[in-house]
């Protein structure tokens, strides 16, 4: 970290949608073994990264009050594992500017542990392989490494082993967000509760889909959208069908649960049909907002390096 003359980095990292997300039964380990297809979608936390006296964390945004800013922040737990690796003390005041929905089943707290290991990395100079930096981020929770990668994504194991895909064209998403948070471990035992005395099938990648990401075709994408863990969302928060048949009515080519809610994501053919979307999911009363973005983004990107 010595001699290093950047005094600030700022980060932008993407939120996500899983445009698949195939679940199977609970592991000895309580984890569940997943074939999750990610998209990252136009919606970004911008961290940003400058030296302190102590390892400190802010945030603005909407719904900060439900961001821990202790060393359970998922922020903090990166500049920390990455300090650890190099012997360095992570003296850093990690400032995260949000506009991925909290706790809204978008990989919000996992875009800013990308964000914030990217920041660090830059800040002290260690010029850490991708490699490297996606084993720290598989080590911080499932949907890490994806925030760092960005695009489109096949995710196996817990979701944490990626091989990237190759998207054809852009997707025009709209989501609604909810009032309030869903808990993913707590959808995840709903599922095992819905699930209990049923063969639960082996996730797999439906090719289908990934034809449709490939050649960038809407409308087959549209008809190949699942989340299994969407039953266990609607148990937990019944209201959200009432988004789902919001959107579809209004426009959508197809509505489902991303990943773990309660934020609902909407698949339109293009730009305007997505905003007459989101209008009509602002004036039904279903949601607290709607918002528009494209699809795929980039992953984790360093947009600011100020120097002393």
């Amino acid at each position: 970290m010595s001699g290093s003359t950047e005094v600030r980095v700022r980060v932008r990292v993407p939120a996500k949608v899983n445009v698949q997300l195939a679940v199977g039964a609970a592991r000895a380990d309580g984890f569940h073994d997943l074939a999750n297809v990610f998209l990252a979608v136009g919606l970004y936390d911008e961290i940003t990264v400058t030296p302190s006296d102590t390892l400190r964390i802010t945030c603005e945004g909407p719904d900060v009050s439900q961001v821990p800013l202790d060393g359970t922040n998922l922020a903090a737990r990166a500049a920390v594992a990455l300090a650890e690796r190099h012997g360095i003390d992570p003296r850093v005041h990690l400032h995260i500017a949000k506009d991925i929905p909290v706790a809204g089943g978008m990989a919000g707290g996992s875009a800013d542990g990308a964000g914030a290991l990217l920041a660090c990395d830059t800040l002290w100079k260690l010029d850490s392989s991708q490699a490297e930096l996606l084993d720290i981020c598989a080590e911080l929770g499932s949907d890490v490494p994806f925030s760092l990668l960005g695009g489109a994504a096949l995710g196996v194991g817990r979701g944490e082993q990626l091989t990237p895909i190759d998207v054809g064209g852009g997707f025009h998403w709209v989501f609604a967000i909810a009032d309030g948070g869903l808990s993913t471990p707590s959808v995840f035992r709903e599922f095992d509760r819905l699930a209990e005395g049923t063969a639960v099938p082996t996730p797999v990648a439906d090719p289908a889909l990934l034809a449709a990401l490939r050649t960038g075709d809407a409308v087959a994408l549209a008809s190949a959208l699942t989340n299994d863990l969407q039953p266990a969302a609607l148990s937990l928060r019944p209201s959200l069908a009432d988004t789902l048949a919001a959107g579809t009515t209004a426009g959508a080519l197809a509505s489902l649960v991303s990943g773990s809610g309660p934020t609902t994501a909407f698949l339109t053919k293009d730009a305007e049909t997505a905003q007459q979307v989101a209008e009509a999911l602002l004036a039904s009363g279903t949601c607290r907002t709607a918002r528009v973005a494209p699809a795929p983004a980039p992953g984790a990107t360093v947009v600011e390096r100020s120097a002393r």
